[in-house]
């Protein structure tokens, strides 16, 4: 991998690598982008395959989060860390204080939180480091697990997209079929079920899939069935790459709609679920409930001011049709049509004033 081919040719910022030896400290952060603000992203700890494989994880997910950001509306910029290793037995308290450190000698750029392999309680060692961390514990005025209120977005994001494809976006009545009963999807289902859905569930936890039929009615199904189930919605909730050539001929529900990250197994799955009708609401746009969430802790946390941002999902989701009409194309492009303009008039006005300020030194020498 050439590493400065790689970062001009996706236009990142900054990448760095981060060791410590004692602790065994190895970490890779990766800044997309920071027109709109600083940095932010969570810190994922994995066993990866090759450094390689984890500096490519890092850049991937960093430039995700800039477009989740801007199209959340959020004044944040995208940055992402990985740290190489095994989180069930590598991690250790010098680890993510050590780490912590790295972050505070950024100065603000990248502010971090949970993600894979990490915890509430691997941010609050961070946070005895700096104070560029969010999600850790609440008794520090943080917002707690985001799964409730990812899922709170998922929510009204489906509504949004149930009102383009049945024209109201009641869920009453309707057929919602739900891949995955983790904590978002949980949370998701007992939404749906106070609304009057009929719910169909799957996940490999069949203890999760029990919970769920006792608690909601719902009919469990199995992890393979899932996709060719007679539906109204569909919503991936669990693995990516759920949206692909041996699924999408089974898919019957009119709206795709879930909480689980990069659904669309390559873009030209997105182009095929377009010309079939089925109305998708792209996943970095409707699960950025818990980004929204965590970034509301830079202002000093308050829950219903969140809560209020989070259900502005619903709009954003209209906003990414409205431009898949517009343009003539496929929703999950629209997100990032949206995105990328949104930062591309940041760019603008700050170039403008740079020219204003420039202009006015001019005339006073």
């Amino acid at each position: 991998m050439e590493i400065f081919t790689y970062l001009e040719k996706y236009d990142y910022e900054q990448l760095l690598f981060c060791q410590d030896k004692q602790s065994g400290l190895k970490a890779i952060i990766a800044i997309h982008d920071t027109t709109l603000g600083p940095a932010l992203g969570g810190t994922r700890m994995w066993t990866y395959e090759s450094e390689e494989a984890a500096i490519e994880d890092a850049l991937r997910l960093a430039k995700g989060m800039t477009y989740k950001n801007a199209a959340a509306g959020l004044n944040l910029g995208g940055g992402k860390t990985v740290i190489i290793g095994d989180p069930r037995k590598d991690k250790n308290d010098e680890m993510f204080r050590a780490f912590g450190r790295y972050i505070q000698g950024l100065n603000g750029r990248y502010i971090t939180a949970e993600d894979v392999g990490t915890t509430v309680a691997d941010m609050d060692l961070i946070h005895e480091e700096t104070d560029f961390v969010t999600g850790i514990s609440p008794a520090f005025g943080s917002s707690g697990n985001p799964s409730p209120v990812t899922a709170f977005g998922v929510y009204q994001g489906m509504k949004a997209a149930a009102k383009e494809a049945f024209g109201t976006d009641s869920l009453e009545g309707k057929t919602v079929a739900v891949q995955g009963v983790g904590n978002v999807a949980f949370t998701l289902l007992q939404y749906l079920h106070e609304e009057g859905a009929k719910l169909i569930v799957t996940d490999i936890n069949k203890e999760a899939v029990q919970r769920a039929v006792e608690k909601f009615g719902a009919r469990a199904v199995n992890t393979d069935e899932i996709y060719g189930v007679e539906c109204d919605i569909y919503a991936p909730c669990a693995l990516g790459a759920v949206i692909n050539d041996q699924t999408i001929s089974q898919i019957k529900a009119k709206v795709i709609a879930g909480s689980a990250n990069n659904q669309l197994k390559d873009p030209r799955h997105g182009d095929q679920i377009h010309e079939m009708g089925i109305v998708y609401a792209p996943d970095y746009v409707i699960n950025a409930g818990g980004v929204i969430n965590v970034a509301d802790e830079l202002y000093g946390y308050n829950r219903e001011r969140a809560m209020k941002k989070v259900e502005g999902v619903y709009n954003t989701i209209e906003k990414v049709i409205e431009i898949a009409k517009r343009d003539g194309i496929p929703t999950y492009l629209a997100a990032d049509r949206m995105a990328e303009e949104r930062i591309k008039r940041m760019r603008n006005s700050r170039s403008q004033f740079l020219q204003n300020e420039k202009h006015i030194l001019n005339r006073r020498k």
